[in-house]
């Protein structure tokens, strides 16, 4: 479908503009647009477009036609959500018969569960009968151990094992700028860690906080796009922005952001990454911190923290996410890594690697209320 959009005088055929990630245009808007845009911006797409050096209108146009064909998979405000509910990455063990209905249930029925992942290793190793991986996160008040046990009986799991971050070192995504970095490419100073730390929000805030959250259609990729939240959240749009930044600077807004659709091939074929590794490596308790500020700032990593994973992980406490479509340039960033870890002294006495396979995404909910509501129906 052709939409014509007017801005800036320059009439826009959106269904004729180059919508793969690729294209020189678009890639110049990603490089910013999906994860350089930091905290709360009052002209988030005049942001990008001063950073691109791309023109306003054609930045939203460009951003509005990906959107619409999918290759950008959400616009939206991010949140430091581990602030505001208590999360963790969880490993399932499932029986193979199994694996598949508990994805789909997970995915479709649990807006708890943000990230839904089928993982596996290259050897049999330690935990890999845990197949099934995914991020949960509960609202303050509520068990996260319980919201485990009753997705448990729902998929019919044998067991999980809960993952809550202690800190991050990275969080991020950037999969067009991160396709020509060299392994051992890395900032010059570690990663600092920001720990997790639970926030109070009033009923004030969290109106603000749900209007800001929400993923933009492509029809409100436009100038000033909080006018229409600020409407939306009952308050002026200066109370609005206002609300916005104090939470900004309690650390609990995190990137404006444009997601593509990394996984699954675009419209037209074209991939932005075939490969996520999950890497994993155990040092010595006391050094957590030590050893994620080095391996985080390794810019290949989108993620990057600090988790303890139990007995049946080795004991691992050291864990970052790297996306890729060569699976041996992958390998050849983690030995870099590996590499710097030894050449600063930090001892490593198990590591491993889990390929990310079939995968979906989606913003796990945070909001008490309908917390309250889903729990209702599960009974």
């Amino acid at each position: 479908m052709v939409l014509d959009n007017l801005l800036g005088g320059a009439l826009i055929s959106i269904g004729m503009l180059p919508v793969e990630h690729n294209d020189p245009i678009n890639a110049k808007i990603l490089a910013i647009s999906e994860d350089k845009i930091e905290g709360f911006v009052r002209e988030p797409f005049e942001e990008i477009a001063n950073r691109s050096g791309v023109a306003l209108d054609v930045v939203i146009a460009r951003i509005s036609a990906m959107l619409r064909a999918g290759t950008i998979r959400r616009v939206r405000q991010t949140l430091l959500a581990t602030n505001l509910a208590k999360g963790a990455l969880v490993a399932w063990k499932i029986p193979e018969d199994k694996v598949e209905a508990a994805f789909d249930w997970m995915f479709q029925r649990d807006p708890f569960s943000g990230h839904v992942v089928l993982r596996s290793t290259d050897t049999v190793s330690a935990g890999s009968d845990y197949k099934l991986w995914t991020t949960v996160k509960v609202p303050q008040g509520f068990s996260l151990q319980a919201h485990c046990e009753l997705l448990t009986r729902k998929v019919g799991a044998e067991r999980f094992r809960l993952m809550p971050a202690k800190g991050f070192f990275t969080v991020g995504v950037g999969h067009v700028r991160r396709k020509t970095i060299e392994p051992g490419s890395k900032a010059d100073q570690p990663a600092r860690m920001i720990p997790v730390q639970m926030v109070s929000l009033r009923e004030h805030e969290w109106n603000v906080l749900l209007a800001l959250k929400r993923e933009f259609a492509p029809e409100e990729i436009r100038p000033s796009p909080w006018l229409a939240r600020a409407k939306e959240a009952g308050v002026s749009v200066e109370e609005f922005c206002r609300v916005a930044e104090e939470l900004n600077a309690r650390k609990i807004v995190g990137r404006f952001s444009t997601f593509l659709e990394h996984v699954k091939p675009s419209a037209g074929g074209v991939r932005v990454t075939r490969f996520n590794a999950l890497f994993h490596w155990a040092v010595a308790p006391g050094r957590e911190i030590e050893a994620g500020g080095e391996v985080g700032r390794h810019h290949i990593l989108t993620h990057c923290y600090w988790r303890d994973a139990g007995p049946e992980f080795k004991d691992v406490n050291v864990m970052a996410v790297a996306h890729g479509t060569d699976k041996q340039l992958l390998l050849k960033h983690k030995a870099a890594i590996d590499q710097h870890l030894q050449s600063s002294g930090i001892p490593v006495s198990y590591t491993n690697v889990f390929w990310g396979g079939r995968s979906e995404i989606k913003p796990s909910e945070i909001s008490p209320h309908l917390y309250r509501e889903w729990l209702a129906q599960q009974s």
